[in-house]
C-alpha cells in the first residue's frame, strides 16, 4: 500500500490547451520519491508546453495511432498502479483503452466535466463546491474529492502586465471570451438584462467562430431581441497569439460567464489578467465550476445562485468603481497567495487522495486471500 507508485496519464492535450496549463504543474510537483510518473501522449501535434510536460515525466510514450488494444497492452507491460484519464469523451480520448482495465485503479479528471459512464473507471477527481453531496447520482465513478479546489493553474508564461482603468459605471465593458458554443439564449438574455441596467455599457465577446459573418450577424440579431443596440456589443474572432488575446482583456472590466456550461480557463485567465467574474452557479458540475474557481480565490460574493442575482451581482460591481478598481490591481497578486496557484500544496493533496484509492484497491485484494 505504501511503496512507490506508477501513476500514467492518458491526454491528447500535453500542449497549449486548457488542459494543459492545469495539468503541467501538477507533473512538475509530483513528489517522486512516492511516485513515478508516466505520460501517454496521443495527439501527433507538439509545442513548448508539450517539451515541458515530457522534460518532467519519468517516462513518455508518444502514442499516437496506437490501437486500443496496443495502447492497453503497453500500459499493462509498463505495470501501471493508477491510470488517469485527461480527456473523457473529447476529441482523441480513449476511454476504449480504459474499458479493457490495463491497470488496478482508474481515475478520469480535468479533461472532461461529466461522468464517463465507462465502469472500468473507479474514479473522478472532484471537489465539494463542483460537486456537492449528491452528486453521486449522476455518475458510475466514485467521487474523489479534493479538499479545497480540484484544480490548480499555471498561468502563460507570456502574459503581458495587467492593464489598469479608471472607468465610470456608465462607461463599463462587460466581456465573454468563452467559446460560442456555451453561449445560449438565456445567457444573452442575462447579458441583455445587465447592459439594460447600464445605458452606456458595452458587451466584448471574443470567439473562434464569430469569424463567420452570418453567425455573428445572428449574435447581434439575439442581443437587438432584447433591446440591445447592435453599436453596444463588438464581435472579435480568434487571435492567433496568446498574448495578443490576454492583451485584450485590457480593454474589459468585468467579465461574464456562460451557463450551464462555466468557462474554466477563461476565468482563470481573465482573473490573471485582473478582471473579477460574475458567474451564475448550476446543479451538475459544468455549471459549478466557476463557483469552485471564483471560491478559491476569495470571490465567493460574485457567485450567484440565480439568473436574477447574476444580474444584480454584475450591476452591482459595475457601479463600486473603486472595488473594480482594487481588483484590477490585486487580482494577479490574489491569485499567487490563492489554493490556485498553490502547485505542490494541490499535489500533495491529489497524491493524498490517489494514495487513498490504492489503500483501498489493496485491501480489496487482501479481503480474498
Amino acid at each position: 500500500p505504501d511503496r512507490r507508485l506508477r501513476v500514467g496519464y492518458v491526454s491528447p492535450n500535453f500542449s497549449r490547451h486548457s488542459v494543459g496549463y492545469f495539468i503541467e504543474p501538477v507533473i512538475a510537483s509530483h513528489d517522486r520519491t512516492a511516485y513515478e510518473i508516466h505520460c501517454y501522449y496521443t495527439n501527433r501535434e507538439a509545442d513548448d508546453t508539450t517539451a515541458r510536460i515530457e522534460a518532467s515525466a519519468e517516462r513518455w510514450r508518444h502514442v499516437h495511432g496506437m490501437s486500443d488494444d496496443a495502447l492497453a497492452r503497453l500500459i499493462a507491460e509498463d505495470r501501471i498502479d493508477v491510470l488517469v484519464d485527461l480527456a473523457g469523451h473529447t476529441s482523441l480520448g480513449r476511454l476504449p483503452v480504459f474499458a479493457r482495465k490495463p491497470a488496478p485503479v482508474q481515475l478520469t479528471w480535468l479533461g472532461y466535466p461529466d461522468t464517463t459512464g465507462v465502469s472500468a473507471i473507479d474514479y473522478r477527481v472532484t471537489d465539494r463546491t463542483a460537486d456537492p453531496a449528491g452528486a453521486e447520482a449522476r455518475h458510475t465513478e466514485r467521487l474523489l474529492r479534493i479538499p479545497g479546489v480540484f484544480l490548480c493553474y499555471q498561468p502563460p508564461f507570456d502574459a503581458p502586465a495587467v492593464t489598469l482603468r479608471e472607468t465610470a459605471p456608465e462607461d463599463v465593458v462587460f466581456c465573454s471570451f468563452n467559446l460560442l458554443e456555451k453561449v445560449n439564449a438565456p445567457t444573452i438574455g442575462m447579458w441583455a438584462r445587465i447592459l439594460r441596467e447600464l445605458p452606456g455599457s458595452r458587451l466584448l465577446m471574443k470567439a473562434e467562430l464569430l469569424r463567420h459573418d452570418p453567425t455573428a450577424q445572428r449574435v447581434r440579431e439575439s442581443f437587438a431581441a432584447h433591446g440591445i443596440d447592435e453599436s453596444r456589443i463588438e464581435l472579435v474572432t480568434w487571435v492567433e497569439d496568446r498574448a495578443a488575446h490576454l492583451d485584450l482583456y485590457g480593454r474589459a472590466d468585468i467579465a461574464l460567464d456562460t451557463f450551464p456550461y462555466n468557462g474554466t480557463t477563461t476565468t482563470c485567465e481573465a482573473m490573471w489578467m485582473g478582471v473579477p467574474v460574475v458567474t451564475l452557479a448550476g446543479e451538475a458540475h459544468m455549471s459549478r465550476v466557476g463557483a469552485t474557481l471564483l471560491t478559491a480565490a476569495g470571490l465567493g460574493d460574485l457567485v450567484a445562485q440565480s439568473p436574477e442575482a447574476y444580474v444584480d451581482a454584475a450591476v452591482r460591481l459595475s457601479r463600486d468603481p473603486e472595488r473594480r478598481r482594487a481588483l484590477r490591481s490585486s487580482l494577479r497578486t490574489r491569485l499567487r497567495a490563492s489554493p490556485l496557484l498553490d502547485h505542490a500544496g494541490f499535489t500533495r493533496k491529489l497524491e493524498a487522495s490517489v494514495r487513498g484509492a490504492w489503500r483501498e484497491w489493496c485491501e480489496a485484494q487482501d479481503s480474498y486471500r
